[in-house]
C-alpha cells in the first residue's frame, strides 16, 4: 500500500517505510492513497488481539507476520485480556484505556509501535540503528520508554516540558531503566518540545548520521493505526451487553490535545464501524473547540497550565491528517500549514468546515468544571476518573443537552486517576497534603480503588535522567547522543 505526504503527493512510501520515517520529507504526515476495503463486521467477531491484527494488516500490509507482532505487543501486559474494557457509568459508558503498563491510553499504541518498527526495519533491510525522537505532554513519554527500552537496534530520546507534567508523570520518565534511553526536560511548553522535535527532523534530513530518525508521537502512522482497535472493542462490548444491535450508531466523546485519539475514531468510521458523532473534548486550552465551531485555527493565545496537562497543547499535529482526509487536497493542506507556521492561524473554506461539523462536535471544560464532574461522578455513581476523562464527560453532557441526541455515548477514559492524585483528591474532598505518592495512598484508602502496580512502585526509585536544557539546544542534545 502506498502512502504519501498530506502536503504533497510527490513524497511516497509504502506502509513499512512510512512507519520507519515517521514524518514525510516535506514535514507533512503520511496517509494512505486510499483506505482499503475492510470487513468491519467480521472484525467485530474476534477478540481484541484479532481485531488489532485485522486492522493493522489492512492499513500496514507491507509489515509481515502481523499476528505474531500483535501477540508480542499485548500478551500479559494489560490488566484485562480485553485490553480496553467498556463499563457503564450512569447514563454513559466509559472506555477504560488506562489498563496498560503505564496507566495511560497511549499504551495501546506504544506497546505495538516497537513491534511494527523493528519488523519494518527488518523488511527494509535497514542496518543502522533507529533513534526514536519524541515530545511528550506527560503520557507519551513513559509509554514510549516502556515500549522501546532495550529493544535491539533502537534508541529512544524523550523531551518533556520542565514543570509541565505531574510529579507522577515525571517520576515515571526519569526513573526509566534501559541502556538505550534518554530523557530530558526543556525550558518551555509541550508545543515548544513538539516543534523542536520537528525542527530536529528537518535539520537532520541531509546529515550523515549513525542512526535513522523516527518518531513515537502520533505523527507516525504506526502510532496512530493501533488506536483504531479500541473503538471496535468498545462497540463489541456494547453489542455483548445488549446495549445496541449491529449497525446502530454510537457516539464517542474523546479528550484530546494533539487530535490523534479522536482521529483514530474517524478512521474506524471510515473502515465501516457505525460511529455517530465524534465529540472533541478540550480543557481550557480550547483551540480545537474554537476551530471546530468557527473554522479558524488560531494558536496565538497563551498556553494555560491545567489539571489535565496531557491536553495542554495549542498545535494539534494530527488535525492536518483530518484536513487532508476531508478535502483530499494536498495543496490546500500545505497552504494552511504554512499559514499556521508563519502567521499562527488559518481559516478553512466554508464547505470544508461544513464537512468537519457533520462529523465532529466540540466543547471544552475548565479546571473548575472538571473538579465538579470528578466529584459528582464519584459521589453519585461510585466511579473514580481523572481530569482528562472529566473533560470528555463534560463535553458529552454538553452535547446531549444541546442536541438531544439519544444514541449511546462512550466517553474515552484516557488516564488513571492515580496519575493526577491532587486534582482527584481535591474534587472528592480529600486531604491533598504531602507528596503525590502520599496522595495516591490516601486516595486509595478513601475510595478502595487500588493504586496501579506500575505507579505504586515509583516512590524511592533512582532518578536516572535529570537534565534540563534550553529548547534551542535540542538539536545539539540529539547529535550528542
Amino acid at each position: 500500500m502506498l502512502y504519501h505526504s498530506t502536503r504533497s503527493q510527490d513524497f511516497r512510501a509504502d506502509s513499512a517505510q512510512a512507519v520507519l520515517e515517521g514524518l514525510a520529507p516535506d514535514g507533512g504526515l503520511y496517509m494512505p492513497e486510499s483506505l482499503p476495503a475492510f470487513d468491519w463486521k467480521k472484525c467485530l467477531k474476534g477478540d481484541s488481539l484479532s481485531m488489532a491484527t485485522d486492522i493493522l494488516s489492512a492499513l500496514l500490509p507491507d509489515i509481515p507476520d502481523m499476528p505474531r507482532l500483535v501477540k508480542n505487543a499485548y500478551t500479559g501486559k494489560f490488566e484485562t485480556e480485553d485490553l480496553t474494557p467498556t463499563v457503564p457509568v450512569g447514563g454513559f459508558h466509559v472506555l477504560e484505556l488506562f489498563r496498560g503498563p503505564t496507566s495511560a491510553f497511549k499504551d495501546v499504541a506504544l506497546s505495538m509501535l516497537p513491534q511494527l518498527l523493528t519488523a519494518a526495519k527488518s523488511a527494509k533491510g535497514m542496518q543502522e540503528d533507529i533513534l526514536i525522537l519524541t515530545a511528550t505532554s506527560g503520557d507519551t513519554g513513559k509509554a514510549a520508554l516502556e515500549g522501546f527500552h532495550d529493544v535491539p537496534g533502537v534508541r529512544i530520546c524523550v523531551f518533556y516540558p520542565y514543570g509541565g507534567v505531574s510529579q507522577v508523570q515525571r517520576a515515571q520518565m526519569v526513573t526509566q531503566e534501559g541502556n538505550n534511553v534518554a530523557v530530558c526536560a526543556i525550558h518551555g511548553n509541550f508545543d515548544d518540545a513538539q516543534t523542536g522535535v520537528k525542527n530536529v527532523f528537518a535539520a537532520c534530513r541531509d546529515k550523515e548520521l549513525p542512526f535513522k530518525l523516527s518518531s513515537a508521537n502520533s505523527i507516525n502512522i504506526g502510532r496512530l493505526a493501533p488506536q483504531i482497535m479500541y473503538y471496535f472493542r468498545s462497540y463489541r462490548d456494547l453489542l455483548d451487553a445488549g446495549k445496541i444491535t449491529l449497525g446502530d450508531e454510537v457516539n464517542f466523546s474523546v479528550p484530546t490535545g494533539n487530535f490523534g485519539d479522536i482521529l483514530a475514531g474517524y478512521l474506524a468510521k471510515q473502515l465501516g464501524l457505525p460511529v455517530g458523532k465524534l465529540i472533541c473534548a478540550s480543557n481550557a486550552n480550547n483551540v480545537l473547540t474554537d476551530f471546530i465551531r468557527t473554522g479558524t485555527y488560531d494558536q496565538k493565545r497563551p498556553l494555560l497550565k491545567t489539571t489535565s496537562p496531557s491536553m495542554d497543547i495549542l498545535v494539534s499535529s494530527n488535525l492536518e491528517r483530518l484536513l487532508y482526509l476531508l478535502s483530499g487536497d494536498t495543496e490546500l493542506v500545505a497552504k494552511l500549514m504554512k499559514q499556521l507556521n508563519t502567521e499562527g492561524s488559518y481559516t478553512v473554506p466554508a464547505d470544508l468546515l461544513d464537512t468537519i461539523q457533520r462529523e465532529f462536535w466540540a466543547a471544552y471544560c475548565d479546571d473548575a468544571r472538571a473538579a465538579e464532574i470528578m466529584g459528582r461522578v464519584y459521589k453519585d455513581m461510585g466511579y473514580l476518573c481523572d481530569p482528562h476523562t472529566a473533560s470528555g464527560w463534560a463535553a458529552a453532557e454538553d452535547y446531549v443537552a444541546e442536541t438531544g441526541d439519544s444514541r449511546p455515548m462512550v466517553v474515552l477514559s484516557t488516564a488513571s486517576p492515580y496519575k493526577f492524585p491532587v486534582a482527584v483528591l481535591t474534587a472528592i474532598g480529600g486531604d491533598t497534603s504531602g507528596s503525590e505518592f502520599e496522595q495516591m495512598e490516601r486516595l486509595s484508602q478513601i475510595t478502595g480503588v487500588p493504586v496501579p502496580k506500575n505507579l505504586a512502585g515509583l516512590q524511592g526509585k533512582e532518578e536516572k535522567h535529570t537534565g534540563v536544557i534550553a529548547k534551542e539546544t535540542m538539536l545539539d542534545y540529539v547529535l550528542g547522543l
